[in-house]
């Protein structure tokens, strides 16, 4: 892979630019929740609206954290009424972790502000452009081994 060719530096730096403006929009879209939750507490609100219902061993893994600091965590979003636990109908062993209606909105609103922010940001842009940066972005996601997510989650087991 050549990084060093003429203007790669340009293209590094231009790609840096645009990855500092979604960071920002990320993380305003966290300060407005950040009283009521923590990052790592929104990221298993996140797990939970996007793929369904979890057992504390998904949500231990996703935080890549230890089964008891995924039981406090929960526990805490237990408290604030943002899920619910419940048996698993297919095993009792296990329990479930699901949204309550509250938590299912504040997940709604962090997604709704990143979603209309990125609106923002290409409505700023020249028309002709936007659909050019959207397959870019397609490849750039595609590069580094990640078809993307749907609920604007970041991951950050990037390729090394």
């Amino acid at each position: 892979m050549d990084t060093t060719g003429p203007g790669a530096e340009g293209e590094i730096d231009a790609v840096l630019r645009a990855a500092n403006v979604l960071l920002r929009v990320a993380a305003r879209s966290v300060v407005e929740v950040e009283d009521v939750v923590t990052s790592p507490q929104l990221r298993v609100l996140v797990l939970i609206a996007s793929h369904g219902p979890r057992n504390l061993g998904e949500v231990a893994a996703e935080l890549g954290v230890h089964a008891s600091n995924a039981t406090r965590t929960t526990d805490r979003l237990v408290k604030a009424g943002l899920i619910e636990r419940t048996d698993d109908p297919r095993d009792r062993r296990y329990v479930r972790l699901d949204l309550t209606e509250r938590g299912a909105n504040l997940v709604n609103s962090v997604l709704a502000h990143r979603r209309n922010a990125v609106a923002e940001v290409f409505a700023g842009m020249p028309a002709g452009l936007r659909a050019s940066v959207a397959g870019a972005m397609d490849a750039f996601a595609a590069a580094a081994g990640e078809a993307g997510t749907e609920d604007g989650r970041f991951a950050l087991d990037l390729p090394h």
